[in-house]
């Protein structure tokens, strides 16, 4: 029987993330070298050692072929790496490894992807677009202007330092929705300030810049990239900066999307505006990170219009041009096929982006462990050079020769004290980081190694890990699934509430509304079926994926029935694989998702032994919220299809709670 011991005994705001080791022995570290960055290292070592007392290690910095980048070498009494960066990665993976109990044996560790970086979509007045944590941690209140105080400087080390040790090395600093101020000497300055902090950590700096900023900061009269003054003036800019932040990483450019001025507007090619920004950063070796993010009003198929702009120039980047494209071809959606163009530009780097902040699948409020949906993304075949043609292989170099190689995701980090809104949350920062650096890993790996640095202890017990280890860690890695469940099962997509993107809202389409920014355009509801008809009788999106997935998306009975709605309109009375009704399943999913996420509630009940009050409680009340949702969820997407199926909602479903009209007044807010 096992004893029942209580570790709750004192408060967590959660701020420490995963790193809340202290040092259990002394430790002599022994380094030839001297550095800011060496420093780092050895003080983590020295802080939160875990091993054999009064061990000896040894950092030391070699030539070895076989480790590359920022990679390192591991043993027990000594980190090995070609580069400053690889010696502290090591450190913190050696300092991993004794928390958790994992092995340490001699073993090379390299990166993925050359550039691990994360987005932030902060504003200069302080907000977050899509931000559920607080306010910005780099920029306040315009009317407090850009000076630094020395808490800035500390939360910007804390940020630094936790990236680091997860292997992330850059941060866009700004929205990509800029502001043509972000390029002003003020700015510039804060963001030097910023930069002086992150660099010892290995962060290097990124900015998000409007493609206007010549005629809107700079007086010119257009911002056409082929003009001789326009060139010139990002060459200035581009050296200003460069004077300021001599590690600057490049600009991130969200262009000729959702309104923002872009090549296009003077009859430009994307070609043409990022090749002038990156024949302005060669010289000093910065690139340009080019969002695929487009789509036009009058598309036939939103999903389908990325491709037709990016193929065809393919081939016609700089080779320090990399275009940054999301995971899905729609838009950070709770599931989605991988975006075409993943394998499909062999002349050109391409780049995942993925978003940690949950847009789509419940804020900060919804327990979803994202780590699932992006390794099925990764790991997706795309077929484009045979079978191992995997997203993860065509982005990182593994099959085409890319000059650099890069991952992005869309950061959920703000002022509250835990950083991410919800405790659970931080574990999707983690989770981007270690597939950043691993891309290969996998979903159950990460989420233990998070649980045992997060809420575990030096040398956890058998009871920890049957009691607490194995439940909570089962809820994450059904989190994500439970949430498509009672959100958007079987390939239903965008159909929420607008603007804040939270509730559901597949009634929401009023006059005067561009049809791709509501929920009809995407769900095609009608008294035959649902779903989008992306096949050759359709919109022919289908014909964008190499074969074989092209034929196996086409026939609705081989598509994957996790895609049905997304590629075919499906009748109601359709039956499936497990033979019930295209309706019926419906209902059974949402249903499905509801009880996952009470089951989840009993799961964090039972663990409350093991957890410290305040995150106990935190967790506990958003788990409560969610389960809340998921009703409105049920209920309004059941009776508002139930108007075109036509058809009763199984009896052995629990009925549904509110009435449609009660959803729909209280829970969307009528505006795009």
């Amino acid at each position: 029987m096992l004893l029942l011991v209580a570790f709750n005994s004192h408060a967590e705001d959660g701020h420490n993330l995963w790193l809340r080791a202290k040092s259990t022995g002394p430790v002599s570290v022994v380094c030839a070298k001297t550095s800011p960055t060496l420093a780092i290292a050895k003080e983590e070592l020295e802080q939160g050692w875990q091993g054999k007392k009064d061990a000896k290690i040894a950092l030391t910095i070699t030539k070895d072929k076989a480790i590359k980048g920022d990679g390192f070498k591991l043993s027990e009494n000594e980190v090995q790496a070609n580069t400053e960066l690889g010696i502290l990665y090591g450190a913190y993976e050696l300092l991993r490894r004794q928390q958790t109990g994992q092995a340490i044996s001699s073993e090379i560790s390299n990166p993925s992807y050359e550039r691990r970086v994360l987005n932030h979509w902060d504003n200069l007045d302080g907000s977050i677009e899509r931000g559920y944590a607080g306010q910005s941690i780099f920029w306040h209140d315009e009317a407090k202007g850009f000076a630094v105080t020395e808490k800035d400087r500390t939360l910007w080390k804390e940020y630094a330092r936790a990236n680091a040790s997860i292997g992330i090395n850059g941060a866009v600093l700004n929205n990509v929705n800029a502001s043509q101020l972000m390029l002003t000497t003020e700015c510039l300055q804060k963001a030097k300030a910023i930069a002086e902090v992150l660099r010892p950590y290995g962060i290097k700096t990124y900015l998000s810049i409007k493609f206007s900023s010549p005629q809107l900061i700079g007086g010119l009269k257009t911002s056409d990239p082929l003009n001789p003054e326009v060139i010139q003036w990002w060459n200035n800019k581009i050296k200003e900066i460069y004077a300021l932040i001599p590690d600057f990483g490049g600009f991130l450019v969200k262009a000729n999307s959702e309104g923002q001025p872009g090549p296009q507007d003077f009859g430009r090619t994307h070609a043409d505006g990022a090749n002038m920004l990156a024949d302005a950063f060669k010289p000093y070796g910065g690139i340009v990170m080019w969002r695929a993010f487009v789509y036009e009003a009058n598309s036939k198929d939103r999903a389908a219009q990325a491709y037709k702009e990016f193929m065809p120039l393919d081939g016609q980047f700089r080779d320090n041009v990399i275009i940054q494209v999301k995971n899905g071809p729609i838009d950070f959606q709770p599931r989605e096929p991988f975006n075409p163009l993943f394998g499909a530009m062999k002349k050109t780097s391409v780049m995942p982006e993925l978003q940690i902040t949950q847009e789509y699948l419940g804020h900060s409020i919804h327990l979803v462990f994202l780590a699932p949906m992006w390794e099925e993304c990764l790991k997706s075949e795309t077929y484009q050079e045979g079978t191992g043609s995997t997203v993860a292989r065509v982005t990182d170099g593994s099959i085409f020769p890319q000059k650099h190689t890069a991952i992005a995701g869309v950061a959920n980090i703000g002022l509250d004290a835990n950083w991410c809104g919800h405790d659970f949350a931080q574990a999707n920062w983690f989770a981007f980081g270690k597939l950043a650096w691993n891309d290969q890993l996998t979903s159950e790996k990460i989420a233990d190694e998070w649980l045992k640095l997060t809420f575990g202890k030096t040398q956890a017990s058998i009871e920890w890990n049957v009691c607490f280890l194995s439940p909570v860690k089962q809820m994450m890695l059904e989190s994500h699934e439970a949430a498509v469940n009672y959100m958007m099962p079987l390939g239903f997509h965008h159909i929420f509430a607008p603007q804040d993107h939270y509730g559901p809202g597949p009634w929401w389409g009023p006059e005067g509304v561009r049809k791709d920014w509501t929920p009809p355009y995407y769900h095609q509801a009608d008294s035959k079926g649902v779903g989008f008809d992306r096949t050759q009788t359709g919109s022919n999106a289908v014909s964008q994926y190499h074969e074989p997935l092209s034929s196996q998306f086409s026939d609705v009975t081989t598509c994957p029935e996790v895609y049905l709605l997304w590629f075919h309109h499906v009748p109601w009375t359709y039956k499936l694989k497990n033979g019930r009704t295209l309706w019926d399943e419906i209902c059974y999913r949402y249903d499905m998702g509801q009880k996952q996420v009470r089951q989840f509630q009993k799961v964090w009940d039972q663990v409350e032994p093991y957890v410290d009050a305040d995150r106990f409680a935190a967790v506990q009340r958003r788990l409560r919220n969610q389960s809340g949702n998921t009703q409105i969820w049920k209920d309004g997407c059941l009776l508002y299809f139930q108007q075109f199926s036509k058809m009763p909602i199984p009896y052995d479903i629990a009925r549904p709670v509110y009435d449609l009209d009660y959803i729909i007044k209280n829970f969307t807010k009528d505006r795009p």
